[in-house]
């Protein structure tokens, strides 16, 4: 079986078969991917994916609540002090998306429960042959792009949800050849 084509580092490679398009329901890693996806707007994942350790030593392991609570003072020093991307909106965007997550917990229960509503409880497990086939954004990208804008959310433009989507498992877009698509996954398990 051949692996995806695009993961071009160690780094990377790591990430495609141990979480890329992996089912994660747990809110805080949720909120890290939503996090990196949005500091990665114009900038490559693999950029992101190095700097994800500071990242994570940054935003408290992206524990929603201690993020929520993060001070002006402390989203300063975080730009000044930590490798992270130094874009000072995108820093403070996950404070401000950290309230916002925390509303729709107690709304929902938890954001995983609102995100897999949008399909049913159920992951979309696409069959590509090549990575040109993988799409940019989609309607689903497009739909909650809009409802998470109208909420208030930051950097969490339709290609920005789209890869947010499948980096939590809710669309797998491993080749349909790749060992770490669903379908191969679940043979060997």
């Amino acid at each position: 079986m051949s692996e995806c084509t695009w993961p071009s580092s160690d780094l990377m490679k790591k990430y495609h078969e141990d979480e890329w398009c992996r089912i994660n329901k747990n809110d805080d890693y949720i909120f890290e991917m939503l996090s990196l996806e949005g500091a990665q707007a114009g900038l490559s994942w693999e950029t992101v994916i190095q700097k994800r350790e500071a990242y994570q030593a940054a935003f408290k392991q992206f524990n929603i609540d201690r993020c929520a609570a993060l001070t002006d003072e402390e989203l300063e020093s975080i730009k000044t002090e930590y490798n992270v991307i130094k874009h000072i909106g995108k820093i403070k965007s996950v404070k401000s998306n950290a309230l916002l997550v925390q509303e729709i917990q107690q709304t929902y229960g938890s954001f995983a429960d609102f995100l897999w509503s949008y399909v049913d409880d159920e992951p979309i497990i696409n069959e590509w042959h090549d990575m040109s086939e993988v799409p940019a954004e989609t309607e689903l990208s497009i739909k909650l792009s809009k409802d998470l804008k109208k909420l208030g959310f930051k950097f969490v433009g339709p290609k920005i949800m789209y890869s947010f989507l499948q980096s939590i498992g809710i669309i797998d877009d491993h080749l349909i050849i790749c060992p770490y698509h669903s379908y191969n996954r679940n043979k060997k398990g």
